[in-house]
């Protein structure tokens, strides 16, 4: 069960109840924050890419993964951090192979690299990151043996940015997705089935929709 404590905004002092999310490891148990109900919250004045995740262990089968970082809106405009004292997981039912993908609500450009993100680990992808090549647009994911690219803009992805992706891919020795909040052009589609390079849309529940046949072969079988 997630838990839930008390939150008073240092900025209005508004009084605030918080509960933390549940998100699902890769062996099918629920994993929670454990929230510091001790520790007052701090206002996010910046945006830094290692602030906005926290480690937490699956209280089932041990494995560490990274989590978006507790965060809450206040009406008068602050945004929250939620301090985090540990880890905790809810005791899970029998695992399952693979659990069903629990979807964000995309609303940010964030909230879109959050879902990818989620998705890769729920696909089986370790150690998903920030890559450290930095893509021409969009944001770029990195994982064991994978390079992601997550694109939240308005038009659709081109056939130029398949094969940049792409070629990272070659340059890296890995396999790569791409994510796209306002699908593809078609001759993208085009290349990228020739590539082998998986087209996922975001749709704004935040569920990856597999878009190509390496999409549906890649959301079919996992890492």
């Amino acid at each position: 069960m997630s838990e839930s404590v008390p939150v008073r905004c240092p900025a209005c002092r508004r009084e605030h109840v918080y509960t933390a999310p549940s998100y699902p490891c890769a062996c099918g148990a629920p994993v929670t924050p454990s929230l510091d109900g001790t520790a007052g919250p701090t206002p996010v004045a910046h945006r830094a890419w290692d602030a906005e995740w926290v480690t937490v262990s699956c209280g089932s089968c041990g494995r560490r993964d990274q989590w978006p970082q507790p965060e809450l809106g206040c009406p008068c405009g602050a945004v929250l951090r939620i301090a985090v004292a540990g880890t905790v997981s809810a005791p899970p039912p029998d695992p399952e192979p693979r659990p069903a993908f629990q979807p964000v609500t995309i609303r940010t450009a964030r909230d879109a690299v959050t879902a990818a993100a989620l998705y890769l680990r729920w696909l089986g992808y370790r150690d998903v990151r920030r890559a450290d090549q930095r893509p021409p647009s969009g944001v770029g994911l990195a994982a064991r043996g994978l390079v992601a690219r997550v694109d939240p803009a308005l038009q659709p992805a081109s056939q130029r940015d398949v094969e940049c992706l792409w070629l990272t891919a070659m340059t890296e020795d890995s396999g790569c997705v791409y994510f796209s909040l306002a699908g593809y052009a078609e001759d993208a589609r085009e290349r990228a089935d020739a590539l082998g390079v998986p087209l996922f849309v975001l749709d704004l529940t935040g569920t990856p929709q597999p878009v190509n046949g390496p999409a549906d072969e890649l959301a079919s079988a996992g890492s």
